[in-house]
């Protein structure tokens, strides 16, 4: 007996479960469909103009290439008169790159003035107007209080070479 009670509980509660999921009540998902499209006015741009294709013809032998720099004659010809002397015996300053070189002072004697540069591993050294400093050939054109200038000549392309102007100044 408590067995059929049982079993009529649940035939009960199972009836109610099936019933419940079988509500079609979606009155609230409806409204919002409806509601959801009220009020929008777009507008869509119009595609753009198609431009036709033109073609073109490409000429690599009309045109210099892009890997050689362009110069005009004045400066190939000017360049190629600046030559560094390579069979010159090479100072000791030229060893070290003009970055590590540094000027801590200068020295006047009579009417020359020599500048005092130190090198990277703590020597000093004299210098003059003539001497060479850094690895691209850089000879000292002058000196003042304050600074040393040089003119470098450095390679610029496979064959030509150029003079560029440096200067090292005086650290405090």
């Amino acid at each position: 007996m408590i067995r059929n009670i049982y079993l009529l509980v649940l035939l009960i509660i199972w009836f109610n479960m099936i019933t419940a999921c079988n509500r079609n009540d979606y009155s609230d998902l409806e409204a919002f469909i409806h509601s959801s499209g009220e009020g929008l006015q777009g507008k869509i741009d119009p595609l753009p103009e198609v431009v036709p294709y033109k073609s073109f013809t490409y000429q690599a032998f009309d045109i210099p290439s892009p890997f050689v720099p362009r110069k005009n004659d004045q400066v190939q010809t000017l360049a190629s008169e600046i030559q560094p002397d390579l069979h010159r015996r090479k100072e000791l300053l030229e060893s070290y790159p003009l970055e590590n070189l540094s000027m801590v002072g200068s020295l006047q004697q009579q009417d020359r003035i020599f500048a005092v540069i130190k090198s990277p591993d703590g020597a000093l050294y004299r210098v003059k107007v003539g001497n060479y400093l850094g690895p691209n050939f850089g000879k000292i054109s002058h000196i003042s209080e304050s600074e040393v200038k040089l003119s470098e000549i450095v390679q610029d392309g496979v064959s030509e070479w150029i003079e560029r102007t440096s200067v090292l100044t005086l650290k405090n």
